[in-house]
């Protein structure tokens, strides 16, 4: 007879799991023997840190849009992994953690690495709950596979008691996913909408969120260039619309540009397709009026419980982005100079005064332009440093970008390493800072192991430079605990097998970069940039400064 954990793995199986991300605990000894049966088809990649691997399975699903699969531990290994389910959970990614738990008979007597599951993550997963019954172990896992993917996509926790696991259970598999389509707008409200955009002097879409299939990416593409308005991104999801599109408009990240804030500001009619208004795609809920924006917005959402959590929109329609942009026909109207002055507005970022660095970034983010394949994903996690693939970057409609809503630092590299576990043949880079990248340089070792191995940019500057620039400002001529002694970091990714070099100078990194693509074993970059170089965000604020003045003096 089998036991539970058996159960549980031949489930994943079913659904269509090919990976999952982990570090080994006792408490779910008979999950890790089952998958002991299951490699080539369903594998285990073992992770140092539990945080790295939920970051990875959270990039996993932001990446597919399959559930991220991620095991750990009870007590201290989930509390390790939560960053990755906060994470997970502001990216509207789908993923699963499985953690171990004390045997049933053992609950609640705070017995050793005991955590009330349901209490620690019920408002930072979509559902957390806790298997007290093995041969439930296939309706559990259906209904968490559902929930992660649909509506608003998100991380679902499962608590696993070792008796449910090494137990008994008669349970028969799951035989498949259950197939679910998304909810397609009813046909008045498609025409109320469409009656509202054709009305528009100035009519914008804002598009955000991770499940968006390849069809609905070329269909919303095909509906903004035959309408011809333009298209801004939500942070960090820009790579869900050709960059190159004339109606590509730019995004609504840090460091916002001002040509992509006066787009938004003066848009009349906004359609936002899947997006949930954060709070640094608002400027802090500024660029629009709380809770009733002076601006229509059409807000389309697969969960009707993002529709007017923020803003009261003018009309709120419950539908699956893919559902929704399939049934649009083009939308006529006199607006093809907005279209135009939006995307010129969205241009004028990619002009950059050379940055005072031995290595000047501007130049090099144009190099990797130039050079890296239309597939490439590009990764990172959280500083300063990530205006560069976030701004001066752009994706065409096959490259990706994986970065974190949540502004985690320590993303980049594990996403970097579930991308290449996911695609081993793509080119994947990751962009971190000194600070970031010592957040989870251990990972390294996770991708030696997998053989998946990327290519990391170390932006190291010697501080961390986002709060250095609050600091300094702030508290001027008063730095305190923001300078970082780093380690030598060519020895350190040479001693996890990986190529690595230190660059000096921007003429030199058009041949390291050259060399670190021709790696069969991963390549990592050191690159040697001024603390007091102009960062990202400082000239994008003098561009978005020299902007008002002009209009001022117009």
């Amino acid at each position: 007879m089998k036991n539970g954990g058996q159960l549980l793995v031949e489930c994943l199986v079913a659904l269509g799991a090919t990976n999952g991300f982990g570090v080994p605990g006792e408490s779910y000894l008979a999950v890790l023997d089952a998958l002991h049966d299951t490699q080539g088809k369903l594998d285990f990649v073992l992770c140092r840190n539990e945080g790295g691997a939920s970051f990875m399975a959270a990039a996993w699903g932001k990446l597919t849009g399959q559930p991220g699969l991620c095991f750990v531990t009870r007590g201290p290994g989930v509390t390790n992994a939560s960053i990755g389910i906060h994470t997970a959970m502001q990216d509207s990614a789908p993923m699963i953690v499985f953690v171990g738990q004390v045997g049933t008979d053992m609950r609640g007597r705070e017995a050793f690495q005991e955590i009330d599951y349901r209490a620690v993550f019920g408002t930072m997963a979509k559902w957390a709950v806790e298997i007290d019954d093995a041969d439930r172990l296939p309706e559990i896992l259906s209904r968490a596979w559902i929930t992660a993917t649909t509506g608003r996509p998100g991380p679902v926790v499962i608590a696993l008691p070792e008796d449910m696991l090494s137990g008994p259970a008669t349970a028969l598999p799951l035989t498949g996913p259950a197939r679910i389509t998304e909810p397609a707008p009813e046909p008045a409200a498609l025409a109320e909408a469409l009656a509202l955009l054709a009305g528009a002097e100035r009519p914008a879409i804002l598009l955000g969120g991770c499940n968006w299939t390849e069809a609905g990416k070329a269909a919303l593409q095909a509906f903004a260039e035959a309408s011809d308005i333009p298209v801004v991104a939500a942070l960090r999801y820009q790579d869900m619309f050709d960059n190159h599109s004339p109606c590509y408009a730019g995004d609504l990240g840090l460091g916002l540009a001002a040509g992509v804030r006066k787009t938004m500001a003066e848009a009349d009619v906004i359609l936002a397709l899947n997006t949930r208004f954060g709070e640094i795609s608002t400027e802090s809920y500024t660029l629009f009026q709380v809770p009733t924006p002076r601006q229509k917005i059409i807000h389309v959402h697969g969960s009707a419980a993002e529709i007017g959590k923020v803003y009261i929109p003018t009309l709120g329609i419950p539908a699956g982005p893919n559902a929704f942009v399939a049934a649009l026909p083009p939308v006529r109207g006199n607006w093809a100079e907005w279209r135009k002055r939006a995307r010129a507005d969205y241009e004028t970022t990619f002009t950059l005064p050379a940055q005072p660095s031995p290595v000047d970034m501007g130049l090099v983010t144009a190099h990797l332009r130039e050079v890296l394949p239309e597939d490439a994903i590009l990764t990172n996690g959280a500083g300063n440093f990530t205006v560069w693939p976030n701004k001066f970057f752009k994706f065409g409609p096959k490259g990706r970008l994986l970065a974190p809503q949540s502004g985690a630092m320590g993303y980049g590299v594990p996403a970097a390493i579930a991308a290449k576990v996911a695609c081993p043949d793509r080119t994947v880079v990751c962009f971190a800072g000194d600070g970031d990248f010592q957040m989870n340089c251990q990972e390294l070792g996770t991708a030696m192991q997998a053989g998946a191995q990327p290519i990391i940019l170390i932006l190291n500057n010697g501080t961390y430079g986002t709060i250095r620039a609050h600091q300094e400002r702030h508290y001027p001529a008063r730095v305190s605990g923001t300078d970082l002694q780093n380690p030598n970091f060519v020895m350190l990714a040479q001693s996890y097998g990986f190529h690595a070099e230190k660059v000096e100078r921007t003429e030199d990194f058009p041949a390291a970069f050259a060399r670190a693509r021709a790696s069969r074993s991963g390549a990592v970059l050191d690159l040697a940039i001024s603390a007091e170089a102009l960062t990202p965000r400082q000239t994008l604020s003098q561009m978005r400064a020299a902007a008002l003045a002009a209009k001022a003096r117009e």
